[in-house]
């Protein structure tokens, strides 16, 4: 099964930046489409961007809330997912996740279609005003 691990979660002030990043291992040739989810306390987790590939390009998709902020991107040599989060909100607080789908999902609607493979176990980021 793949594994995802997280990490760069911090605390950060508002208008900040913070870049996140997933560490994919074991199967990676298994992994089509990832993407990144987040959850605070007390709220449903919300998907927050995504990132597949059309032809061999990278397509993206992102949640209205983080558009223009935030930059999902890949290094499909280093299996590696990062998050690019600027101009930082303190309604960005949570606890980010990372996963993978199958191979054919495409990104859509922030997230991926098909088969979800994997999830890391989070990390935080706490953004105060």
């Amino acid at each position: 099964q793949v594994r995802l691990v997280e990490s760069g979660g911090h605390s950060a002030q508002a208008g900040g930046s913070l870049r996140l990043s997933c560490a994919a291992s074991e199967y990676t040739g298994s992994i089509g489409c990832m993407g990144w989810f987040r959850q605070a306390p007390g709220k449903e987790r919300e998907a927050v961007a995504g990132i597949g590939q059309d032809d061999g390009e990278d397509m993206t998709s992102y949640a209205d809330s983080v558009k223009g902020r935030f930059t999902i991107s890949r290094d499909h040599a280093k299996n590696t997912l990062s998050l690019q989060m600027n101009n930082l909100k303190p309604e960005d607080s949570a606890k980010y996740y990372c996963a993978a789908w199958a191979p054919l999902a495409s990104a859509v609607d922030a997230s991926c279609d098909g088969d979800l493979e994997a999830w890391g176990q989070g990390t935080l980021v706490t953004v105060s005003s």
